[in-house]
């Protein structure tokens, strides 16, 4: 986990992890939301409306900013206030996704960075783009 002060973070710093989604990540998602739709619940369905199995479900997706932002960017001393998000393409499990953040802006009054993030599958198509606006408290 990174402590990236305040201060030493630069407009044009980035960070990246990846991770594969599993089933038992999407199981477990449908348990804490109760989202039961079956385009994510149920291969057969998503494949009778064109889809090549289950859908990842679009906020499980983003909950990896979360990630983006409590772990590397800037990490422990973290507090997410704002995201806007869109999804670009359905992801599926097995999908290898890589997150990436970059900061590109600073507001030195209220501590807080401006993080431009892009989620990309394995083939670097983007599934997912969205702006944070994250506090750094310490």
């Amino acid at each position: 986990m990174n402590e990236y002060t305040y201060e030493e973070i630069e407009t044009g710093h980035i960070e990246s992890f990846t991770v594969t989604i599993t089933e038992e990540m999407m199981d477990s998602f449908c348990a804490i939301t109760g989202d039961t739709n079956p385009l994510h619940c149920d291969g057969e369905y998503a494949g009778s409306k064109g889809y090549r199995g289950r859908v990842v479900y679009g906020m499980l997706t983003g909950s990896l900013l979360s990630t983006l932002a409590g772990v590397y960017l800037p990490g422990k001393r973290s507090l997410i206030q704002e995201v806007t998000i869109k999804f670009a393409k359905p992801v599926y499990i097995g999908d290898t996704l890589t997150v990436e953040g970059v900061v590109e802006e600073k507001n030195d009054t209220f501590s807080l960075l401006m993080i431009k993030a892009t989620i990309r599958n394995s083939s670097g198509e983007k599934v997912c783009r969205a702006k944070m606006q994250v506090g750094v408290n310490g």
